[in-house]
């Protein structure tokens, strides 16, 4: 358990720490109205429907205000919530393993709250991790430049041009979700393991190990 804290802080700063850009040029008939650079900046908690920017209109000098569509901020909030609390609890369990052992394995209490919890932030993790992987895709398609484009009034007109000039990087949102699924995989294997130390599988064992006492009288066997 001692490596779960770096891949929890892996999961939670590749999706709190995010920014992104959008950028696209509107080039009107009229080039005297034509704007190079509009700069659609968004980021962590990914409230879209916050995000502004300005564009032009190519019939009239004033421009007009537009905002991107979706709010995505409460699967990213949890997604990072869980990797927070993940970070913390193993932590703390490997200060207790490491120093506190004795009082860990005292009355058994220890391994089995250990064990709730370990399967707790596993469904925690399952659950976080896929829809922050269903709300990722949802944001990619919110952000792509054909959408965006489409929102902006100059462009739906034939005689104008619009393109993106530059698109937002992905990787490191990528990267969260990988994180995300490798914590599930590390949380849901240490299952078992902690299973192991509460010590309930032992009663079990115990029970087939019988001993008998074989006595013989005359020519025959008496088994107690």
């Amino acid at each position: 358990r001692s490596g779960f804290p770096i891949f929890a802080i892996c999961a939670f700063a590749t999706c709190g720490g995010y920014y992104g850009r959008l950028q696209v040029k509107v080039d009107c008939a009229d080039r005297r109205q034509s704007n190079l650079s509009i700069n659609i900046d968004f980021g962590y908690p990914f409230r879209l429907e916050q995000v502004h920017f300005r564009a032009p209109l190519c019939e009239a000098k004033r421009g007009e205000v537009l905002f991107l569509d979706g709010d995505y901020s409460s699967a990213a909030q949890f997604f990072v919530t869980v990797g927070v609390f993940a970070f913390l609890y193993s932590l703390m369990a490997t200060v207790v393993y490491v120093f506190y052992q004795n009082k860990y394995l005292k009355n058994n209490r220890g391994p089995l709250v250990d064990f709730v919890v370990t399967i707790m932030f596993s469904f925690m993790w399952l659950v976080s991790s896929c829809f922050w992987a269903k709300t990722l895709s949802d944001i990619k398609a919110a952000t792509n430049p054909t959408q965006v484009l489409l929102l902006i009034s100059a462009c739906r007109a034939q005689e104008n041009k619009c393109a993106a000039t530059q698109e937002p990087l992905w990787s490191r949102l990528n990267t969260s979700v990988v994180f995300g699924f490798v914590n599930l995989v590390l949380w849901g294997g240490n299952i078992w393991f902690v299973f192991k130390e509460t010590g309930c599988q032992q009663p079990i064992a115990g029970k087939t190990d019988t001993h008998y006492n074989v006595t013989q009288r005359g020519g025959t066997m008496y088994v107690k």
